[in-house]
């Protein structure tokens, strides 16, 4: 014990202020990555090569096994290299998060104030309707990301968004309602748009499962680009909104308003810091009973 506090005592004494940064910056990384890698398919696969990794070294360090030790120090660098094709999926998504940080001005489309705040009312009230008739409906809204991959899915509206038009599109049985809408400033691209599904998983832990594809399809959309996605379910009318693979479930139409202005007409301070927002969303995800995290 005595050799431990010495020794401790030690590196505090060659500690600056250099050597405080490094270890922040260190940690930061980390600390990053495993945001990142939260309730993703990826975490499984990091514990298990975590798993991995210790118990070779304490195989190779505890027992004498030439052989063994041998085998293991000309396999380790052939598992390194396998990395980047095990982890693919979350290192591209990393590296386009990264890339939309640099937008630092996000827009809803070149219009008016006054036309912009019109385009919300109409979702939100188009929302709070469906709600209330219980009809299912996926509404996505493009902000900087391209989405013409998935427009293109769909079928070209091209209409000025309105809650009616909203209202129609989402009508049970109707050839249009089985798909997302995707809006782009004051217009409805397309409609009957199929999104990808999400695959980290975060809605089966969540605490009720009655959530279906329309969720798993909002919380894709919102993993694959920057978009919003507006989910009213079918089943019990809760509304849902997803962004950056975080969910948030069961808010009124006021509150999805605001959520909805505060993502297209920030205020000065959250355009300063939208980069930060982008890189580690998880700081800025409400963590309330009902977030799905």
């Amino acid at each position: 014990m005595t050799e431990f506090l010495n020794n401790l005592l030690f590196i505090f004494q060659r500690l600056n202020w250099l050597s405080v940064i490094d270890i922040l910056l260190v940690t930061l990384i980390f600390f990053a990555l495993l945001s990142w890698l939260r309730d993703t398919q990826a975490m499984v696969l990091l514990r298990g090569v975590i798993l991995i990794v210790v118990s070779l070294i304490l195989l190779t360090s505890l027992v004498d096994l030439p052989a063994f030790s041998w085998l293991v120090r000309n396999s380790v660098p052939a598992l390194l290299f396998s990395i980047p094709v095990v982890f693919a999926p979350e290192i591209r998504r990393a590296l386009e998060r990264i890339g939309r940080a640099g937008n630092l001005i996000p827009t809803f489309g070149k219009i008016t104030e006054t036309d912009f705040e019109q385009s919300i009312h109409a979702v939100v009230t188009a929302a709070a309707r469906l709600s209330a008739r219980q009809h299912g409906a996926l509404i996505i809204l493009q902000r900087l990301d391209n989405l013409d991959e998935y427009i293109e899915s769909g079928v070209r509206m091209n209409a000025i968004i309105t809650a009616e038009v909203l209202l129609q599109v989402f009508y049970p049985n109707t050839p249009l309602h089985d798909g997302a809408a995707i809006l782009s400033g004051t217009r409805m691209v397309a409609a009957a748009c199929v999104m990808p599904l999400s695959s980290s998983g975060i809605l089966n832990r969540s605490p009720d499962r009655q959530m279906g594809l329309r969720h798993r399809a909002a919380l894709g959309i919102s993993e694959e680009s920057d978009a919003i996605a507006v989910v009213v379910s079918e089943e019990t009318g809760a509304i849902s909104i997803a962004h950056a693979g975080r969910m948030i479930r069961r808010i009124d139409p006021e509150r999805l308003e605001n959520i909805l202005l505060a993502f297209f007409r920030p205020s000065a301070y959250e355009s300063n810091t939208r980069w930060f927002v982008r890189l580690f969303p998880y700081f800025f995800t409400r963590k309330d009973g009902r977030n799905v995290k």
